[in-house]
């Protein structure tokens, strides 16, 4: 009980302290601009929080308001109580626990329909090597490893991941078919590997560009029995607006054409450029080789365009996932789902599979399009059988 009385008395001459000191603030300032001037003592820890703290006692966390008494004391005070946000905020910031890896930046969805604007290619200056890997939280829905970065604005669980079907029947004749919707999107040439560009980071020329590590891609398939179609249309030449329509209408001439064909993966190239301007590079060591990093994108109807077996889609990506995380290191970025379609409404066995980022060189997106093409191979060889 001495204790309790002792602690009111000491709480009740700290809002004394904290009231005089308030009232001196008073005296240089008009009360209209109190809240302004208290926010800036709350940039201030050493007066403002110490203020705060001696009449509240320890201040809560972000998720935690005032309560009882401190709310009580707080609210008798009203010049005081013009400060309680921005002394929150500062606790706040502090308690932001910080990152165990740096934040990879993500295109705008606006990348879906316009053409990312790449500075011109020069050497290795300004490129930032990078694992992107998934985490905890935030946006993050993860399972067994497994980890789906939501970008839908729906609101969505990791009980999604268990959802949908795969409806994936391979039989005989062509079973795979790899399409390029942005088939011009090319890789750094810090490595040595030159090209003539049609623009920053892109050529026409199919051995230096992103078509190339499509057909590195079918290769290995073909080395596993698979019968693969690789079709080379650049969708995105000469114009990059339309490039998805005109890809739709090459998946539908295959489909058509070849029912047998279950899997088809649209293979791009990511673009990923920092605040600053930094071009990130997307890496991984698998074996002690140098080898970019690939990731999944799946289509939603979030956008409002119908894919009603948008959810059978993901069911088949995260059959490859769950493999390709066992069999590799760090070699897949985390699964991505976005809002537009990406054409997979055409197929529940369509992908869109980005292979390194324009800051990866030619080399590392063909060696880490192959190991990602050789564990889904055998992924696939085991739903066959």
């Amino acid at each position: 009980m001495g204790n309790k009385a002792g602690r009111a008395l000491r709480r009740g001459v700290a809002l004394g302290l904290g009231l005089v000191a308030a009232w001196g603030v008073s005296l240089t300032a008009d009360l209209g601009d109190m809240g302004g001037r208290l926010r800036s003592l709350g940039e201030q820890p050493t007066l403002a929080v110490s203020l705060m703290a001696s009449q509240l006692g320890e201040l809560p966390g972000r998720e935690k308001g005032l309560t009882g008494w401190s709310r009580l004391l707080l609210d008798s005070s009203p010049l005081l109580k013009l400060g309680e946000g921005p002394v929150m905020e500062l606790r706040a910031g502090r308690e932001d626990p910080a990152p165990d890896t740096p934040e990879v930046p993500e295109p705008p969805d606006s990348e879906d329909e316009e053409q990312p604007d790449l500075r011109p290619s020069r050497e290795s200056e300004g490129i930032v090597e990078m694992t992107g890997q998934g985490k905890e939280g935030s946006q993050y829905l993860s399972e067994g490893g497994v980890y789906v970065y939501n970008r839908t604005g729906l609101d969505l669980d990791s009980s999604l991941l268990g959802e949908g079907t795969v409806d994936v029947t391979l039989g005989e004749g062509p079973q795979i078919l790899i399409v390029h919707t942005h088939g011009s999107e090319a890789y750094s040439m810090s490595d040595g590997d030159t090209y003539e560009e049609s623009d920053p980071y892109r050529t026409t020329d199919c051995t230096h560009n992103v078509v190339r590590v499509g057909e590195e891609m079918a290769t290995v398939f073909r080395a596993y029995g698979f019968q693969v179609i690789h079709d080379t249309t650049l969708c995105d030449y000469p114009a990059y607006n339309g490039a998805y329509d005109r890809s739709k209408a090459v998946v539908e001439q295959w489909l058509e054409q070849y029912p047998s064909i279950k899997v088809v993966l649209d293979v791009h190239r990511d673009a990923l450029v920092g605040s600053e301007g930094e071009v990130y590079k997307m890496v991984s060591v698998e074996a002690g080789q140098k080898v970019a990093q690939v990731m999944i994108v799946l289509g939603t109807d979030a956008g409002g365009a119908s894919h009603p077996r948008w959810k059978d889609n993901m069911a088949f990506a995260l059959c490859l996932q769950r493999n390709l995380v066992k069999g590799y290191t760090s070699l897949v970025r985390p699964t991505v789902l976005r809002k537009s379609r990406y054409n997979q409404q055409l197929s529940p066995g369509s992908i869109l599979v980005e292979v390194g980022g324009h800051g990866n060189t030619l080399s590392e997106a063909i060696a880490g399009g192959r190991l990602w093409a050789d564990n889904v191979a055998r992924t696939l060889l085991e739903m066959k059988g």
